[in-house]
């Protein structure tokens, strides 16, 4: 983790906003049809100018925003020219503060990671592996502040099997369950219907979403698989997709009211 001086940040009286973002990035790769799957395949083994590009159109949005949570971001591997992308990120788009979770490692060709690109400053950062018959999904927990009475965002990409989604979120509901000031973003890899994801709302004072916001496909969105979820004493003020697909994925960004006494004493300043 980084630190910077510190930088003036959106919370400076009880209550104000925060904008949060959640973004796949493919390791930078464009992806604009399914067929790029298998034309552009040399995409996931090598880099490229393209994914420099995405990635630099992506830097300049994000400083719009005070907590951004990455999925499939390259840790340093051939397919990023041994580049980690969520410090890249965060240097050119001049956030203070980054971490990031390596999962998923193959030889030096590919290193996935999430990440964490803040405005603010975390009191903790721990990562957390998800269970997985395939080990390789991981929960990036970040806590602004101390106790009960900290802000906790967990970022997290999971399983495409339900079997195992069920056991991550699972996971992620128990370190969620003395949380009360929770969010949790990320590519969950289902819908906010789902039998896994109702099992999570039961378990835990995170929200289901009041609006359907479809992401994947990023050219054709039909699925809303990528999620920001608060808990009930935070305020959603409104979510939405950005129309700039960097992976895909469709970029999802909320704006949400942190309760007045969490702002004063949760969140450093």
């Amino acid at each position: 983790m980084t630190s910077p001086a510190p930088v003036p940040t959106l919370i400076q009286a009880p209550g104000r906003r925060l904008r949060l973002l959640s973004c796949n990035i493919l390791a930078g790769a464009s992806v604009q049809r399914y067929s790029d799957y298998v034309t552009r395949s040399v995409n996931a083994v090598f880099p490229g100018r393209s994914k420099m590009a995405n990635l630099d159109a992506l830097a300049e949005l994000l400083s719009g925003f005070d907590v951004i949570g990455l999925q499939e971001a390259d840790a340093g591997s051939l397919r990023s020219g041994f580049l980690n992308q969520t410090r890249y990120l965060a240097e050119t788009s001049g956030m203070p503060f980054w971490s990031h979770q390596p999962n998923r490692a193959m030889a030096r060709l590919a290193h996935s990671a999430n990440g964490l690109i803040s405005r603010l400053e975390p009191t903790e950062v721990i990562d957390h592996p998800l269970p997985s018959r395939i080990p390789g999904r991981g929960a990036l927990l970040a806590r602004f502040g101390v106790g009960r009475e900290a802000l906790v965002v967990v970022v997290a990409h999971l399983s495409l099997s339900p079997r195992a989604r069920d056991a991550q979120l699972s996971f992620i509901g128990e370190l969620l369950s003395d949380s009360p000031h929770a969010v949790l973003m990320g590519d969950l890899n289902t819908p906010s219907d789902s039998a896994e994801m109702r099992r999570l709302f039961a378990r835990t004072a995170l929200q289901p979403p009041t609006s359907v916001m479809p992401t994947f496909p990023s050219w054709k969105p039909r699925r809303a698989l990528d999620h920001i979820l608060t808990s009930s004493d935070i305020t959603l003020e409104r979510s939405w997709t950005l129309p700039q697909a960097f992976s895909d994925h469709l970029p999802l960004a909320a704006e949400i009211i942190v309760p007045a006494e969490l702002a004063a004493t949760a969140i450093r300043k």
